[in-house]
C-alpha cells in the first residue's frame, strides 16, 4: 500500500517541508531560506536560525500539504531531521513533527541528516539502489560512506576538523565574496588559473580516506592577509580556482579508492559542496576512468531540502526505525547510527 510521509528539515538555516509517496515520488517541496538574513553576519547565527524556524515551520508545512493536494488524514507518518545539526534548530522541526504525528495518530520518523543527503540521489534517480559508495560534502560535513542498503551505512572516511564547505565559506568571506561563500567562490573560480597559487592538499597521510581542511583554509587566508600587509592584491579568481581544485583533488581520489576497496560499482555525491563545478567535473572524469557508475543529483537537491528527508523517512519507516514523543535531537551523530535508537548517555 502506498505510503504518504510529511517531512521537516530544520537542521541549519533552511526551513523545509516535503511530502513523499513511497519515498521517491515527491508531491510537494517547500523551502523558506534564511540566507539573506544570515548574510548580514557572514554566517549562520544559531539563535536567529532557531527563532526563524519557530516562525515559519507551521506555515511551510501547511503550504506543503496544500501543494501536494492531500489531506492531513491521508498521511501515514510525519518525519523530521533529528541529527546532526544546530541543536536548537533541530528541536524546532522535531518537536513540531512529533506534535503533528501525535495529533494525527501516526508514527513519528526521526531522520539522520547525512542519510537524507544520500537519499537525494534516490529522488533524482528512481532506478538507483544500494549498495554504493557515497560522498556527502557540505558546510558541516565531509564524509565517505559505504552504503550497504537504505538504512545501513558505514563511515569509511571523514574530515578530522573543518568540512570542505566550511573552508569554502571562510575563504570566500575573507575574499569579500557574498554569503554563502561556497557558491560565490565556485562561480569566481571558473574565471581563474588554478596553478597561480599552490595550496596544501587536504589529506592525512597513512589514513587513506580521511581529510583535514583546516590547513588548506589557513593557508588560503594567510595568503590573502600576507598580500594585504605588503600592499599587494590577490587575484581572487585565481585563488578561488586553486582552492576549488585542491578540494576536488583531495576528495575525489579517496572516494574512488573507497569504492574500489569496498567492491562498489556505483558512486553518488550529495550535499552543498557536491554542487561545486570543479568537484563534479573531476568526479565524472575519475569515475569514468575507473569504470564506476556516477550519480550526481541536480543542484537544487544538493543543498538542504525537505525532499531528501521525506525520501529517507520512507526507508526508515519501512525498516521500523520509528521514534516516539520522547525522541531527542543530537548535534553530532555518525550516519551509521539509527537516530531512534541512539542514547547520548547524558
Amino acid at each position: 500500500m502506498s505510503k504518504l510521509i510529511l517531512a521537516i528539515e530544520s537542521s541549519c538555516d533552511e526551513t523545509a517541508c516535503a511530502v513523499s509517496r513511497d519515498g521517491r515520488e515527491i508531491l510537494a517541496d517547500v523551502v523558506y531560506s534564511q540566507a539573506d538574513m544570515h548574510a548580514l553576519y557572514g554566517g549562520v547565527v544559531p539563535e536567529i536560525a532557531s527563532r526563524k524556524h519557530i516562525e515559519k515551520v507551521s506555515l511551510v508545512a501547511e503550504q506543503a500539504v496544500k501543494q501536494a493536494g492531500v489531506r492531513l488524514s491521508d498521511l501515514d507518518a510525519v518525519a523530521a531531521t533529528c541529527a546532526p545539526g544546530l541543536i536548537g534548530a533541530l528541536l524546532v522541526g522535531a518537536n513540531f513533527a512529533k506534535a503533528a504525528a501525535l495529533a494525527l495518530n501516526v508514527p513519528f520518523v526521526p531522520v539522520h541528516h547525512i542519510r537524507g543527503h544520500v537519499a537525494a540521489n534516490y529522488v533524482a534517480f528512481p532506478q538507483l539502489e544500494p549498495p554504493m559508495t557515497a560522498l556527502v560534502a557540505s558546510g558541516g560535513h565531509t564524509v565517505i560512506l559505504d552504503v550497504a542498503d537504505y538504512t545501513h551505512m558505514t563511515v569509511v572516511g571523514a574530515s578530522r576538523d573543518d568540512a570542505a564547505g566550511e573552508a569554502f565559506d571562510k575563504i570566500g568571506r575573507v575574499l569579500g565574496l557574498p554569503y554563502p561563500g561556497g557558491a560565490a567562490l565556485d562561480a569566481l573560480s571558473r574565471e581563474g588559473d588554478p596553478d597561480k597559487y599552490p595550496l596544501p592538499p587536504a589529506v592525512i597521510r597513512d589514513h587513506p580516506y580521511d581529510f583535514s581542511f583546516s590547513g588548506l583554509k589557513t593557508a588560503a587566508v594567510n595568503l590573502i592577509h600576507n598580500a594585504g600587509q605588503k600592499g599587494q592584491a590577490v587575484n581572487r579568481a585565481d585563488l578561488a580556482a586553486a582552492v576549488s581544485r585542491t578540494v576536488a583533488q583531495s576528495v575525489v581520489p579517496r572516494v574512488v579508492a573507497a569504492a574500489k576497496d569496498h567492491g562498489r560499482r556505483r558512486v553518488c555525491a550529495a550535499g552543498g559542496v557536491a554542487a561545486n563545478s570543479t568537484l563534479r567535473a573531476l568526479l565524472e572524469e575519475e569515475c569514468r576512468k575507473a569504470g564506476l557508475e556516477l550519480y550526481l543529483p541536480p543542484l537544487k537537491l544538493c543543498g538542504d531540502n525537505g525532499s531528501m528527508i521525506a525520501c529517507q523517512a520512507y526507508f526508515e519507516y519501512m525498516a521500523g526505525n520509528l521514534g516516539d514523543p520522547s525522541q531527542n535531537c543530537f548535534a553530532t551523530l555518525p550516519a551509521s547510527e539509527d537516530v531512534c535508537r541512539y542514547e547520548s548517555g547524558m
